[in-house]
C-alpha cells in the first residue's frame, strides 16, 4: 500500500513539475479571485451590463436608443461593449452570480499568465514571475465583473504582437487584426489599441536603417488602415469609434467619477512604491531606452496618474515596452523556450482540477453584489408606492435597471453627458439647493431614493410635501405627499 501511495505521490510531483511558471501565475490569480469572488461584484454597473446583454439575447438585436431611463428615453445610445454584455448575461443565466465571477476571474488570470509567458521568453523566470505578480497587485483595484476585464488579455496580446513586429523591423502580421476586431466588440478601450499602432510604428522606424524606412512606413500605414477597418467590424460600424470617443468629451465630469479621478498620493500605496522602485532601479542600473520607448513609458505613466482606471495599462504594458532593451542591456537569459507550452496531458489535468474546484466552491459560496449597491428592501418599498419618476443616487442606477424601474441616471455617462450629470451632482450634494428643487419640479419627481450619506437626504426630511417612507443602512426613500 505504501508503495502505491509513494508511486502516486511521485507521479503527482512529476506532473506538477511540468507546469511552467507562467501557468502557475494564472492558476494562482484565478484561485485568489475566485476565493474572493464577491470583490469582482463591487460595482453596480454589473447589473445594467447583464441587463443589456439579456435584452440583446431576448431580442436578437442591439440597442440603438436608450430604454432604461426617463431622462434620456429614446435618445441615441450605442452599446460599445455589447459582446461582453452578452457573455456576462449568458454566464449569469448558466450559473447565477457565479457565472460572471468565473468569467471575469478566468480572463484576468489569463492576462497575467500571458504577461508572465511573454516576459519569460526574454528574462529569467524569477524576474518574469515577480513582474507579473507586481502588475496584478497594481491592477487589483480595477478587477471587476465588467467588460474591460474581458478585453485585458486581448490588449496584452495586441501590444505584444506590435512590439515583436517593431523589434523585427517588420510590419505587424495581418493575423493580429482579428484581435482588435474582437476588442472593438468587447470594450470601447479598443481606440487605445489604434494609438499603440502609431507608437510602435515610430519605434520600428527609429530602429530601421534609412534605406528601409520608406517601405516600412508604407507597410505600417497599411496595417494601421487595416486596424481602423477592423475596429469598424461591429454591428455599429463606424459608430463604435464615435461612441468610444464620447467618453473623452466628458470634461469636468471625469473628475467626479472615481475611476476617472487622478491618482491620489496623500497616503503611501502600491502605485507610489512601484514608481519609486522603478526610478531607483533605473538610476542604479543606468537603464537606457530609445526615444520612442521613453515616450511610451512616459505616456503610460501620464495615463495612470491622470485616471486611476488606467493603472492596469501602466502595470501590464510598461514591462512589455522595457523588456527587450533591459534584457539586452543586462544580458538576461530567457526563462523558457521548449517549456513555454505545458504538455497537453498537464493542461488537461490542470483544467479538470480547476473545473472541479470551481464547481465545489460555487456550490458552497453565495456570490452577490454588495448590499450598499443593491438596496432590495428599499426598492420593494419603492414599488409598493408605484412611483412614476424616481430620482436615484448614481450607485443605485444599475440595480434599478435590474429591477426594471426607469432611472434618472446610471453609469452610462456618455449617454447623459457632462452638463446633465454635473448639474445632477451639484444638486444632490446641495452645492446648489435651488437646482435640486428645480430637478424635483422640472422632472415631476414623485420618489427619491438616495444613499444615507447624500446631503439631499437631510433637506428632504425638512421639505414640505415629502415624507421619509423607508430607511436602512443602505438607502433612504422619500415619497411625495402633496403637489
Amino acid at each position: 500500500m505504501n508503495t502505491i501511495i509513494a508511486a502516486a505521490s511521485k507521479e503527482k510531483s512529476a506532473i506538477l513539475g511540468q507546469v511552467p511558471a507562467w501557468l502557475w501565475i494564472g492558476i494562482g490569480v484565478y484561485a485568489l479571485l475566485l476565493s474572493n469572488g464577491g470583490m469582482l461584484l463591487n460595482d453596480s454597473d454589473t447589473y445594467w451590463q447583464i441587463t443589456v446583454g439579456q435584452w440583446i439575447l431576448d431580442h436578437h438585436a442591439l440597442p440603438r436608443a436608450d430604454i432604461y431611463s426617463f431622462t434620456k428615453a429614446g435618445e441615441p445610445w450605442t452599446s460599445s461593449s455589447w459582446l461582453a454584455q452578452v457573455l456576462y448575461a449568458a454566464s449569469y443565466n448558466l450559473a447565477g452570480w457565479t457565472g460572471p465571477v468565473v468569467l471575469a476571474a478566468s480572463c484576468i488570470a489569463a492576462t497575467f499568465a500571458l504577461l508572465a509567458h511573454i516576459l519569460g521568453r526574454r528574462i529569467p523566470a524569477v524576474h518574469a514571475v515577480t513582474f507579473a505578480m507586481a502588475a496584478s497587485v497594481l491592477s487589483m483595484g480595477h478587477f471587476l465583473a465588467r467588460p474591460h476585464v474581458l478585453a485585458l488579455p486581448i490588449m496584452l496580446a495586441w501590444a505584444s504582437g506590435l512590439m515583436s513586429a517593431s523589434e523585427r523591423g517588420h510590419a505587424p502580421s495581418p493575423w493580429l487584426l482579428p484581435l482588435i476586431a474582437l476588442w472593438a466588440n468587447l470594450h470601447g478601450g479598443f481606440v487605445f489599441g489604434l494609438v499603440l499602432v502609431g507608437a510602435f510604428a515610430l519605434d520600428a522606424l527609429w530602429n530601421a536603417d534609412r534605406a528601409q524606412q520608406k517601405p516600412l512606413v508604407l507597410r505600417w500605414a497599411a496595417f494601421g488602415i487595416g486596424a481602423l477597418a477592423a475596429c469598424c467590424a461591429t454591428p455599429y460600424g463606424w459608430g463604435s469609434i464615435l461612441a468610444a470617443r464620447k467618453i473623452l468629451d466628458l470634461g469636468e465630469l471625469l473628475h467626479v467619477i472615481y475611476e476617472w479621478t487622478p491618482a491620489d498620493f496623500s497616503k503611501f500605496g502600491a502605485f507610489e512604491m512601484a514608481i519609486l522602485t522603478l526610478i531607483a532601479g533605473a538610476l542604479h542600473g543606468g537603464v537606457k531606452l530609445s526615444p520612442p520607448r521613453i515616450a511610451l513609458v512616459l505616456g503610460f505613466l501620464h495615463m495612470a496618474l491622470s485616471h486611476v482606471r488606467n493603472l492596469e495599462i501602466f502595470a501590464l504594458l510598461l514591462p512589455i515596452v522595457v523588456l527587450a532593451p533591459v534584457a539586452s542591456q543586462f544580458a538576461l537569459r530567457p526563462a523558457w523556450h521548449a517549456r513555454a507550452r505545458a504538455p497537453m496531458a498537464v493542461t488537461a489535468a490542470v483544467t479538470v482540477l480547476l473545473g472541479g474546484w470551481t464547481w465545489l466552491l460555487a456550490a458552497n459560496s453565495a456570490f452577490a453584489p454588495r448590499e450598499s449597491q443593491s438596496p432590495s428592501a428599499a426598492v420593494d418599498a419603492l414599488k409598493a408606492h408605484n412611483p412614476k419618476r424616481v430620482l436615484n443616487d448614481l450607485p443605485f442606477g444599475g440595480y434599478l435597471i435590474w429591477r426594471q424601474i426607469p432611472v434618472f441616471v446610471d453609469g452610462r455617462a456618455e449617454l447623459y453627458g457632462e452638463a446633465f450629470e454635473m448639474a445632477y451632482y451639484r444638486a444632490l450634494k446641495l452645492k446648489d439647493v435651488n437646482q435640486f428643487l428645480d430637478i424635483l419640479k422640472t422632472w415631476d419627481i414623485d420618489a427619491v431614493l438616495l444613499a444615507p450619506s447624500t446631503p439631499a437626504v437631510g433637506l428632504l426630511d425638512h421639505t414640505g410635501g415629502w415624507r421619509r417612507a423607508y430607511a436602512d443602512d443602505n438607502a433612504v426613500l422619500h415619497v411625495r405627499t402633496a403637489n
